[in-house]
């Protein structure tokens, strides 16, 4: 079962930088290795993103760039983690090739399909997920896993599709892709984050967030203190 390790900030602009510097370290291969970076969606790490964008940094040689999950909409859509993040991907210099994007030019099964496959070729080629993000909302989700009925669907899969409780689709990583995270970050912010992050410190099995991260070997917990305080 995973540790939990808290590391608690007083506003959420103290969270945006810790972010900035940790990604910063990674994507420019400050450990000296060939690092693959999975990246999430949401207000805290999206402007993150888009601050590095202004540094012009020199990408680690071989970066791969995944995410957590992504919406079936447009590649160019606002609701596109890919697109909200692709300032970044532009600065850093780096190829098509670099960047695991959700194909939703395909059709939605192919789409996840695509991803299993390029996922298991990542994998199975020896290659570290050095860092992981990742949000959750306020109902307990994470990535695009909203239930113990995803959570099961995802059982020997590294992506699946989902009908998110919005109405749109998505493709995720699944639980077997987090485990193979090195350092696996929660981002938290928020006052109506308290409930669910409550719920995740205490390792509740009804919450989907712990369920989908209790076989990673840790877990580390970043939250601003709006989401701890009541």
């Amino acid at each position: 079962m995973a540790s939990t390790t808290l590391r608690r900030f007083a506003t959420r602009a103290e969270l945006q930088t810790a972010v900035e510097e940790r990604l910063q370290q990674v994507l420019t291969g400050a450990a000296g290795d060939r690092p693959a970076v999975m990246l999430s969606g949401g207000s805290t790490p999206i402007p993150a993103y888009q601050t590095l964008a202004t540094r012009r940094l020199k990408p680690a040689p071989g970066l791969a760039l995944l995410f957590s999950d992504d919406r079936y909409v447009p590649s160019d859509s606002d609701q596109s983690n890919y697109h909200q993040s692709r300032a970044l991907f532009t600065s850093l210099g780096v190829s098509p090739d670099q960047v695991l994007r959700i194909r939703t030019e395909l059709p939605l099964a192919d789409a996840t399909a695509d991803s299993e496959q390029r996922l298991t070729q990542l994998l199975d080629g020896g290659r570290r997920i050095q860092l992981g993000l990742l949000g959750m909302g306020a109902d307990g989700h994470t990535c695009s896993l909203f239930s113990a009925a995803d959570l099961e669907r995802a059982h020997g899969r590294l992506a699946i599709s989902v009908h998110r409780p919005d109405g749109r689709d998505a493709v995720s990583v699944t639980p077997t892709v987090l485990e193979r995270v090195e350092q696996l970050v929660f981002l938290i912010a928020g006052a109506d984050k308290r409930t669910a992050l409550a719920g995740l410190l205490r390792r509740s099995s009804e919450l989907t967030a712990w369920q989908a991260v209790r076989g990673c070997q840790a877990v580390e917990v970043w939250a601003d203190a709006t989401a701890l305080d009541p």
